[in-house]
């Protein structure tokens, strides 16, 4: 089996002493349950316990051999709450208590861990966690706890205050393409295409169950569980409608002014703005700023549509994998939805992507990197000699660096192996 890189990050948390709550946290379906699962059946027994709010039961040592997904029982998780948590909790620290005792503990060195999956379905998680996690971290035996989230977004509304220095998070972003041709041997072509969605890896070469597997299990769950049923949407048409023209219209820049012309369920700038923020935020579809020194600017500027994951493209369009390939102008838009959104899922804290444009010059994607920039313009074709955005860009930057990704010295390939970081100056 498979396991992401990022595994490791987790791993070496885990073994340190217990001083914050590690949060996995990324979108529908990019692995975060295998990936602990897969964490903890290399660990001893008895010194983890998983649970998921949304399942009947839970998983020990015992089953860490097969972890069977277990059956959603209905209703199961509203009826979930405060007291069921604290129950659990309890549990948790008589397992950690015959784990710190044994022999096996002190030989090894190793913490217990717990984990709870799904956390988020629990009304008023954050403040009952908080206030178990600081009562046995005043009793001076603290264990490990790992709460999962099915998206940054519902995770943001039990993030409050209450929780403030007691965390830290560990993202999980949609599949790069050395993961997706590492595990699933995906070429260059099919990450632009079909993107980095793990699942649907096996339905590629039936593109119309492919399609429908994307659409009904990844981008309707998304859109009604994540966004529809955590936030108050006067008009949840109007958002679907923006998904899809988010969509269709990835790496152009379109004004919502404009936008707005194209939906069918009037609203209002503002009111789109809100929505695309939730569709971002979501892990669906963004709307990149231009870059400009005056923060005000930014936020009046146009945004450019940007998928995180080319696989939104293509499973809400009508081209077919070979019509997309023959379709130069279809085409060059997914590469550089692929590149934006590579930037966008590999950039860490300390790094921001733009776009930048100036009557009709553009740079496709800039790279803010403590304080330093890289203009970034994205070919799929045959390059040009004039490259006059960069040029220009560059002019009023004397410090900036250029790339042109999809040359004969940066093939787009090439470019998705490193992460944003290492591509600022």
């Amino acid at each position: 089996m498979y396991s992401r890189p990022i595994i490791g990050r987790l791993s070496s948390r885990l073994l340190e002493r217990p001083t914050r709550i590690q949060i996995l946290a990324g979108p529908r379906q990019v692995g975060k349950t295998t990936l602990i699962r897969q964490l903890l059946a290399e660990r001893p027994v008895s010194s983890w316990l998983y649970i998921a709010t949304d399942q009947p039961g839970r998983q020990t040592a015992a089953s860490a051999s097969l972890f069977p997904p277990q059956p959603t029982t209905q209703g199961m998780a509203t009826s979930r709450g405060t007291a069921w948590l604290i129950d659990q909790w309890r549990d948790a620290e008589k397992a950690a208590l015959a784990w710190h005792t044994g022999s096996q503990a002190s030989a090894t060195n190793t913490s217990f861990v717990f984990v709870i999956d799904e956390i988020q379905k629990i009304p008023q998680w954050s403040e009952t966690i908080k206030g178990l996690w600081d009562r046995q971290i005043g009793e001076g035996e603290p264990i490990h706890l790992v709460l999962l989230g099915s998206s940054p977004l519902l995770m943001q509304h039990g993030l409050t205050e209450s929780l403030a220095g007691r965390y830290e998070i560990i993202s999980l972003p949609h599949w790069s393409f050395e993961e997706m041709n590492d595990a699933f041997g995906f070429t260059l072509d099919q990450y632009l295409y079909f993107g980095g969605f793990p699942g649907s890896a096996a339905y590629v070469h039936d593109e119309s169950r492919w399609q429908s597997y994307v659409s009904q299990s990844l981008i309707e769950p998304n859109i009604e569980r994540d966004i529809l049923m955590m936030n108050r949407i006067v008009k949840p048409a109007l958002l679907r409608q923006l998904f899809g023209v988010g969509c269709a219209y990835s790496a152009q820049i379109v004004s919502l002014d404009k936008t707005l012309g194209q939906l069918h369920d009037a609203g209002n700038v503002t009111t789109l703005s809100r929505y695309l923020e939730l569709l971002g935020q979501a892990g669906l579809v963004i709307g990149l700023s231009k870059y400009s020194g005056h923060d005000i600017r930014r936020r009046k500027s146009p945004p450019k549509f940007q998928v995180l994951n080319t696989g939104l493209m293509s499973a809400t369009g009508s081209h077919s994998f070979e019509e997309a390939r023959a379709d130069r102008s279809h085409w060059g838009r997914l590469v550089e939805s692929a590149v934006g959104a590579h930037l966008l899922n590999t950039a860490d804290g300390n790094t921001r992507i733009h776009y930048w444009r100036e009557g009709t010059l553009e740079v496709d994607y800039v790279i803010e990197h403590r304080g330093k920039l890289t203009a970034i313009e994205v070919k799929s074709g045959k390059v040009s000699s004039q490259h006059r955005g960069l040029a220009e860009f560059s002019r009023r930057h004397n410090s900036c660096a250029t790339l042109l990704v999809g040359s004969e010295r940066l093939s787009v390939g090439e470019f998705l192996k490193f992460p944003a970081a290492h591509w600022a100056a």
